[in-house]
């Protein structure tokens, strides 16, 4: 077996030939968005690239149509996974970056792979599909699919570099009034009102928010208002995103939520009903995997601040992953300070050459990082020994 820094050395010249497939395919996966369980192109061209470089490739995956998983080794542990995402934003495309952590993600396997048998342990590339709305990752885990993996390795785009932060929990809520339609002027009393139930549902959340914490989230949109204004309408919808610091505060927060629902309905003599998404966990980030990834992006030249663990946050379904395995998510600026994410700079920043750059500066930190685990026990006694008695980041 090849010596640690044998092998770091071969991944400092493996990574500029990846170089070019990595942005290539980050480009593509950019230009061509697909949402959430409909990454049918993106997934396709990140199998196909797997099984050129001699990956064993299984897909679907936990009954997801393009979620895969690709083996490089025997099977034998260490294990580490890197997972990719690759779903975008309705109408705004990769204002998210996932196109960055496809390719990253991507390359980093790559080169691990390309390391041969001198590597130790097995990797593991995971596609996790519909991240931004359907919790791919949550119905790869309660399938099973992480239960013999020793650490999960991702990254996400940002508008700072730092090797962890906190992230609320969350729960898709969809909550439906239905009413019964009458002439809204020749026998308005005959109806009864579901956008009237909505609107009411709308003002009790907006009273909600001045008695709940200030870490914690509540907006939605309405999906259906109704068909024509000389209808009364007899169905509404909305999709509402319900955020705390922890699952067990956000599920003590959907029931206040749907209390105002059951209000509005009983105020305008409609019926309510609710359909929940898979609950988006809090994260609880491996301290010692990411800093050495941050040592790895600094000796690169990225400069990297200290952890955010303060201030507003989005939600992932890494979190539920973080909870079971020692799971590192850091976050790799490529706009300036203060962008927001989720918006036409971000987008267009993910397609950038700077970003490509970036990218791939990230993707030789987590390849490094990656033969620390799988080859130097002591540090992977340190990783395990930390997921063991730490607890979810939470803000200071």
């Amino acid at each position: 077996m090849a010596t640690l820094a044998s092998l770091h050395r071969r991944i400092a010249e493996i990574m500029p030939d990846i170089a070019g497939l990595a942005t290539e395919i980050s480009l593509a996966i950019h230009s061509h968005p697909e949402l959430s369980l409909h990454e049918f192109r993106a997934a396709e061209l990140l199998k196909d690239t797997l099984e050129n470089e001699g990956l064993q490739v299984e897909s679907p995956l936990a009954g997801l149509a393009t979620g895969f998983r690709a083996v490089s080794g025997d099977g034998s542990h260490p294990i580490v996974a890197y997972l990719l995402e690759y779903d975008a934003l309705p109408e705004i495309g990769h204002a998210c970056g996932h196109n960055l952590i496809a390719a990253g993600g991507l390359a980093a396997a790559i080169a691990l792979h390309r390391l041969g048998p001198d590597r130790p342990g097995t990797v593991w590339v995971v596609g996790t599909p519909g991240e931004e709305a359907d919790g791919g990752k949550i119905t790869e885990l309660e399938a099973g699919v992480f239960d013999t993996v020793d650490a999960a390795l991702m990254f996400h785009p940002g508008d700072r570099t730092v090797p962890f932060r906190h992230a609320t929990a969350l729960i898709d809520l969809f909550v439906q009034f239905h009413g019964v339609s009458a002439h809204a002027a020749g026998s308005p009393q005959q109806g009864r009102n579901a956008l009237a139930a909505m609107i009411q549902f709308f003002v009790a959340i907006d009273g909600l928010r001045q008695h709940i914490p200030e870490t914690a989230r509540i907006h939605g949109i309405i999906r259906h208002g109704g068909a024509a204004p000389n209808v009364v309408p007899d169905f509404t919808e909305a999709h509402f995103l319900v955020r705390a610091l922890t699952a067990e505060a956000v599920k003590a927060l959907l029931i206040r939520v749907k209390q105002c629902a059951e209000g509005a309905a009983m105020a305008s003599g409609t019926t309510v009903s609710f359909e929940d998404r898979p609950l988006y966990a809090e994260r609880k980030n491996n301290h010692a995997l990411a800093n050495r990834v941050a040592d790895y992006l600094r000796e690169a030249g990225e400069v990297v601040q200290e952890p955010l663990l303060r201030g507003g946050t989005g939600s992932s379904d890494i979190g539920n992953v973080s909870l079971r395995i020692p799971t590192i998510h850091p976050y790799l600026g490529i706009v300036p300070e203060g962008t927001p994410g989720h918006s036409h700079a971000m987008r267009d920043a993910a397609g950038s050459p700077g970003a490509q750059h970036k990218m791939l500066r990230m993707a030789s930190a987590l390849a490094h990082a990656g033969v620390d685990f799988l080859g130097d026990p002591g540090f992977r006694d340190e990783v395990v020994e930390e997921f063991r008695i730490s607890g979810a980041d939470l803000p200071v």
